[in-house]
């Protein structure tokens, strides 16, 4: 275990890459199926060992995602590599188990005025909606995650009390989810309210099935993921080049980034797998697919030295 500020830190963090789905499904531009599956290999590449892949949500609601059969087919798949899909209801289950999927996700909202606006019904009406789901993945023997959305706050009511997110984790996690992902979707949480959060969760949800997805909306992101750590959280969310927003939350901007998440587990020695020139190649493969700045500082800072490098190279030749 390491030690910072006096709170013990996990020794190694498992890193869930969710760019290629969370990052990618909110672009206004149409991606092609060449760039999202090359964007995954390269991510595969980098030694990420868990890569959200796309959704199998209804293309009216996602367009960008519509084409998830194809990048699942498509893509490389590397043996110890896992390859979720979102997958929150039954037809969305069935196309992703015709497509080859053994990992699925669900998800509903720790706040009452989300889940009313997004998805026209209550945080419990919710949950038993997933009941049939469930019983498939057993049958099917596929594996289950779970998120919560507005885990500290919400576009809709303000703040999201510790009590009512450690609730709906408790809920998913006894329906038989092996790990719930408690998503800070609109960026308004500090360290403080992050860590009163999983505080409540961990009465409800061993540690060790807890996940941290954090947003950068208010430059919070790698504080809070490091707030999650000091509560014993082992499992990071994150997105190459800072890449998200959500659809359902407007003004959400990206998910916190996973070169700055992996440049402060570096910083304390935290073993994670990653290798960050091959992370910084896919993070720099994208952001030119995408006509888009990095909305990672660690990316830029890197990217920069690294082409400093390469012009410094012929002239010490």
């Amino acid at each position: 275990m390491h030690e910072f500020l006096g709170r013990s830190l996990p020794s190694s963090v498992t890193i869930v890459e969710v760019g290629p789905r969370d990052g990618l499904q909110n672009e206004p531009e149409k991606v092609s199926t060449d760039v999202k599956v090359q964007l995954i290999d390269q991510l595969t590449a980098a030694g990420l060992p868990v890569i959200e892949s796309t959704s199998f949500v209804s293309p009216k609601w996602v367009p960008q995602l519509a084409d998830a059969a194809d990048v699942l087919a498509r893509i490389a798949q590397r043996p110890g590599v896992r390859y979720p899909v979102l997958a929150p209801n039954m037809k969305g289950f069935e196309n992703a188990l015709k497509a080859g999927a053994r990992e699925v996700a669900i998800f509903t909202a720790a706040s009452e005025a989300f889940n009313r606006k997004n998805l026209n019904c209550s945080v419990d009406e919710s949950l038993r909606k997933f009941d049939d789901v469930m019983a498939a993945a057993k049958r099917e023997g596929v594996a289950v995650r779970g998120y919560v959305s507005c885990v500290v706050g919400c576009p809709y009511q303000g703040e999201v009390l510790p009590e009512d997110a450690a609730r709906v984790a408790g809920a998913l996690h006894e329906m038989g989810c092996y790990e719930v992902s408690m998503g800070d979707t609109i960026g308004t949480g500090t360290p403080a309210s992050v860590a009163a959060m999983f505080e409540a969760c961990k009465q409800r949800v061993p540690v060790e099935r807890l996940a941290a997805h954090m947003h950068d909306t208010y430059g919070q992101g790698v504080a809070n993921t490091l707030a999650a750590l000091q509560m014993g959280v082992a499992v990071v969310d994150s997105s190459v080049a800072g890449l998200g927003g959500c659809p359902y939350a407007k003004g959400a901007t990206g998910n916190v980034s996973t070169e700055d998440v992996v440049y402060m587990l570096d910083g304390f020695g935290i073993r994670h797998g990653v290798d960050m020139e091959r992370l910084l190649d896919a993070s720099e493969f994208i952001c030119r697919a995408l006509g888009r700045r990095n909305n990672s500082r660690a990316a830029e800072a890197l990217l920069k030295k690294r082409q400093a490098r390469r012009e410094a190279a012929p002239a010490a030749a």
